[in-house]
């Protein structure tokens, strides 16, 4: 689908215009937009596949513990597995000729990294959605009430996140941006902004 001309890219979409077959990771804080943009840039994909972590994570049924749960070390080896599905499920889409987008929170370098050693024959795009903590909290506001998430962590995981990762990939500031603009931008530009390998 070719996108707005106002955005329009010299080579659309410009995710896939690659040399080798390209794995977008979309993440940001909670209220970042993440399910949103990758939802809208996944569509405007020929050939595309959202995996969201959250949906994966869930898959655990009995005995599930997230991602800061406790125990601790089963939470460590969830969300590890987590990771290690995720990466599978994009190869295996890859393999058949979709463009995996991920949707999901990495907060470190370790996690990226682990992703990137298991997308290694694949270009990964790094994109991490930066609007700001406020605009985060306020975009939790206007979700519909069994949408909205409790969460309190928001400066420490700010700041981990940019000593962690500040140098990966593209920070992309959406603060004034609607979904369909952060897609069409981010369509255009992650294949030159937002390589990690």
């Amino acid at each position: 689908m070719p996108l707005p001309t106002a955005t329009r890219c010299d080579t659309l979409p410009g995710v896939i215009a690659a040399e080798r077959s390209s794995c977008l990771i979309v993440t940001g804080m909670p209220g970042a937009g993440k399910s949103t943009v990758t939802r809208r840039v996944a569509e405007r994909l020929p050939r595309s596949a959202r995996l969201d972590g959250d949906q994966i994570s869930r898959l655990v049924v009995s005995g599930r513990v997230g991602a800061l749960g406790k125990p601790a070390d089963e939470a460590a080896r969830q969300l590890e597995l987590c990771n290690r599905n995720l990466c599978m499920l994009a190869n295996n889409f890859s393999d058949a000729g979709f463009t995996p987008v991920i949707d999901w929170v990495i907060p470190d370098r370790r996690q990226l990294d682990f992703f990137v050693g298991l997308l290694s024959a694949r270009q990964v795009l790094f994109v991490v959605l930066a609007p700001g903590i406020e605009v985060c909290r306020y975009r939790n506001t206007l979700r519909a009430p069994h949408e909205r998430f409790s969460f309190d962590g928001y400066d420490r995981l700010d700041a981990d996140m940019k000593r962690e990762l500040g140098d990966a990939g593209w920070w992309f500031d959406t603060a004034d941006l609607a979904p369909d603009e952060t897609a069409d931008r981010l369509l255009c530009e992650a294949r030159h902004r937002a390589p990690v390998n």
